[in-house]
């Protein structure tokens, strides 16, 4: 028994190492919150998503997803250190996923308002010659709305609970709070599965892919990871790419083998999924 809590413990040190590096969480979920939940608290379905495995996935295909948009995109290449410092930029957006949903009212506020701290800065001339903004309200709706879509998604599919259907627009619904928070409200964010499809349909036209694109997508793909995290990475990857629209997959130029998602990504991925869900279970270690 101590052999596999210890086995636990080391796979849990490395995880939490890969993923936000020396910080430690805001909060374990076993704290009492009495007096201040934060922004969602226990029994939220927040709560219940952020907490999964599944989490890896969303975040991946967020990622890819979003290279869709043009100014987003722009906005990336031209100000994003994901090419120099990819682990950093990894570690600053777990650390504000993990503050705006498990921190403090207080630490969660502290971390939006760094988010448009930073946002000023970003802004510039796409490549078509459009201006982009990162605090551009409709700019940052689609940004929110890819990222409650893509974790919704994949924690549907490999979560370790999949949310009842009111479940689910309780989830969009409280994501919606942080859109507001955060000024993307053009117009105001979806509050249930029905408008947050219906939003992500209606911005069709504005997507398209190019080059900026294309070689993000292509780092997504193969980053620079240490040897021991890729092939779960590929793993996770791979269960990404088959959460995206086929449209999407098609436009990014991903090929994908007929019923490779079903009969290999799948079990695959919900295997890895289980192992580092028992793996992140493990307490923190205090001396971490």
């Amino acid at each position: 028994m101590q052999v596999f809590e210890g086995v636990r413990l080391q796979l849990a040190t490395v995880i939490r190492h890969q993923l936000v590096g020396d910080r430690e969480p805001v909060r374990t979920l076993s704290e009492d919150t009495t007096g201040d939940p934060g922004l969602f608290g226990p029994g939220s379905a927040t709560w219940q998503v952020h907490a999964d495995a599944s989490m890896l996935i969303g975040g991946i295909r967020a990622l890819l997803l979003q290279t869709v948009h043009p100014l987003a995109m722009a906005g990336i290449a031209e100000h994003s250190a994901y090419r120099t410092d990819p682990m950093g930029r990894l570690w600053r957006t777990s650390e504000y996923v993990g503050t705006t949903s498990f921190g403090t009212t207080a630490q969660a506020e502290q971390a939006v308002a760094m988010v448009k701290r930073v946002h000023v800065k970003v802004a510039g001339t796409a490549p078509d010659g459009r201006p982009y903004s990162a605090n551009d309200p409709h700019l940052m709706a689609w940004v929110h709305h890819a990222l409650t879509e893509s974790f919704l998604v994949a924690y549907q599919r490999y979560g370790a609970a999949p949310l009842s259907e009111v479940m689910a627009d309780r989830y969009v619904a409280e994501q919606a709070l942080l859109a507001e928070m955060l000024g993307a409200t053009n117009p105001g964010p979806a509050r249930s599965v029905a408008e947050l499809q219906a939003w992500m349909r209606g911005i069709r036209p504005e997507l398209h892919v190019g080059s900026q694109a294309r070689e993000a997508v292509r780092f997504l793909l193969l980053p620079p990871l240490p040897l021991l995290s890729r092939p779960p990475y590929a793993v996770l990857a791979a269960a990404a790419i088959g959460l995206l629209p086929g449209r999407v997959r098609r436009d990014l130029r991903i090929p994908v083998l007929p019923l490779a998602d079903p009969l290999a990504v799948r079990p695959a991925t919900r295997a890895l999924a289980a192992v580092i869900g028992w793996a992140m279970s493990a307490p923190f270690p205090a001396s971490a």
